[in-house]
């Protein structure tokens, strides 16, 4: 049995010895001379799997023969969308330190949601909005790889999403780049610096308003070749156009499978023109790309979401023929990523007699008032609600000299107790308890100064309907959706190979320094993979 024992010891340590003398080799290796970050809003391995056999070689099945892929990539927070997923991506850190929660935010004084990277004390180029990374509050591995090459290198991102784009440039970056959805020219923010001339022609001279009017988006093949989907949804094939008469015309173009094409262009445009990765400096080239539903109609399973993919497969193999004929990609790091959500608001037939319901905002705030009310005296009570949250009126608690702590409490156990409401939470009980297990997701997600005083959790299968300013009544539809959201690096040092396991968000920015051998964003505390 000590023999045993013994003999276990010493094949522990020679693997031990192995793992450590491959960490050596691989951090010794050469550094990449050209970094793609690829973000692709609501990406999902299923879809990969389910259309593997329709795939070119050089695009998603290139990607997976020569990457460590992890399959399950796990957020960890109440509510991923595209911003705070990207930021989780590149910060390694949840909401509550990188400081974005979501793509908007409520401000209590204006009583109104607005984009989360709003900052009044910067101007846009080819835009109105006035938008800045100040509200990211941690570097990120773009910053952390400009501050690395000492400012010599280039740092660039270009994206649909304005503030997607933004993020993925960080605080250091050269320049963020994103289509205007008033006028579909590519904008940016005065915050950064450099604008290449390759932007300012495509502007002028090639401009998206001068051309969607002649573009429309339909099945780049047979609808009888499209897998896995009801032969029913097989019938009519769909065809989407861009009129000049519709004002929405350039938000409709950016959430069809088109604009990933014209991010590539413009993404090799970059390459090309700036000779990114061919300097002697390690260059950074941020790319996003989405594959959202177009309509509640054009959801999950849908032919129109399916060709997206096949025409995302297209793109990625025109950019990594690019990449091989400019720089290389034995000289390349190509990070994709899932930004880790899927959005789909389609509501279920009637017919099918699955239990629903519907919560209605402005009925819930009329009686949370009438309960404050009996509690506290005739007053109005409850400010607004927004995205989950209910806004009490602070300023009149402070004034009553009431403990806001305590108010709070009150207006979350009544809530608790409304038709469709699975769980209310006051601010406080999240904020006091970080380990909870029950809360965790939700305090991951917290931003203290963004948040409401009660925080609610409306039944799946439930809708939650609220009437806005205009009278115009919106209606999300609950669903709780988990989906594989993948994370593939390729890089020439790192054996293609396959991840199952869950991997929490935040390892994958300290993964990603480690292979650039730099430091990892400054709030990211988890240990990088050790990839061989």
């Amino acid at each position: 049995m000590q023999h045993k024992n013994n003999s276990s010891r010493i094949i522990t340590s020679l693997i031990a010895s192995m793992v450590a003398i491959s960490a050596m080799a691989q951090a010794s290796g050469e550094r990449p001379q050209l970094v793609i970050q690829i973000m692709v809003d609501q990406l999902r391995g299923d879809y990969i799997d389910i259309l593997q056999d329709c795939f070119c070689e050089s695009g998603f099945k290139r990607l997976a023969d020569n990457s460590v892929c992890f399959e399950n990539v796990d957020f960890n927070i109440d509510k991923v969308d595209l911003v705070s997923g990207t930021a989780m991506l590149v910060t390694g850190t949840y909401p509550r330190i990188n400081g974005l929660s979501g793509e908007r935010v409520y401000n209590t004084q204006k009583k109104l949601a607005q984009k989360i990277l709003i900052d009044p004390s910067k101007m846009g180029n080819f835009t109105s909005e006035n938008l800045s990374p100040k509200g990211l509050k941690s570097s990120t591995v773009s910053d952390e790889l400009k501050i690395h090459n000492d400012g010599l290198g280039y740092v660039y991102s270009i994206a649909p999403d304005a503030q997607q784009a933004i993020i993925l440039a960080g605080h250091a970056g050269n320049g963020a780049f994103w289509i205007n959805d008033l006028n579909g020219k590519w904008s940016t923010s005065t915050f950064y610096s450099d604008v290449p001339q390759s932007i300012t022609h495509r502007n002028y001279k090639n401009s998206l308003s001068s051309r969607i009017d002649t573009m429309s988006w339909s099945p780049m093949m047979d609808l009888i070749k499209y897998p896995d989907i009801p032969s029913h949804k097989k019938e009519y094939p769909f065809k989407y156009i861009f009129p000049v008469s519709r004002t929405d015309r350039f938000k409709n173009y950016k959430r069809t499978a088109l604009v990933n094409e014209e991010v590539t262009s413009v993404a090799i445009e970059f390459l090309e023109s700036l000779k990114m990765g061919t300097r002697g400096e390690t260059d950074m080239l941020n790319i996003a790309y989405t594959l959202s539903p177009y309509n509640n109609n054009a959801g999950a399973g849908s032919v129109e979401i399916f060709d997206k993919y096949l025409r995302l497969d297209r793109q990625l193999s025109r950019l990594f023929d690019a990449i091989n004929n400019t720089v290389g990609l034995d000289k390349t790091l190509v990070v994709l990523s899932s930004t880790g959500y899927f959005d789909e608001n389609s509501p279920i037939d009637e017919r099918y007699n699955i239990p629903t319901g519907e919560f209605n905002i402005t009925k819930a705030k009329s009686l949370l008032n009438l309960y404050l009310m009996a509690v506290y005296g005739n007053a109005q009570w409850v400010d607004d609600y927004n995205d989950g949250y209910f806004y009490l009126n602070q300023k009149l608690i402070k004034e009553k000299e009431l403990n806001l702590k305590e108010v709070r409490r009150n207006a979350s156990s009544f809530l608790r107790r409304m038709s469709g409401i699975v769980e209310a939470y006051s601010i406080d009980e999240i904020i006091d308890n970080p380990s909870n297990e029950n809360t965790r997701t939700i305090y991951n997600s917290l931003i203290a100064s963004h948040v409401g005083d009660v925080i609610i959790k409306v039944m799946p299968g439930w809708s939650i309907c609220h009437n806005d300013d205009t009278g115009y009544t919106q209606t999300k539809h609950i669903r709780a959706s988990s989906i594989s959201a993948p994370t593939y690096i390729m890089h020439p040092n790192v054996k293609a190979q396959k991840i199952d396991t869950p991997v929490d968000a935040t390892l994958l920015a300290p993964t990603v320094s480690r292979l650039l051998r730099i430091r990892s964003p400054n709030a990211a505390t988890g240990k990088p993979f050790i990839l061989e």
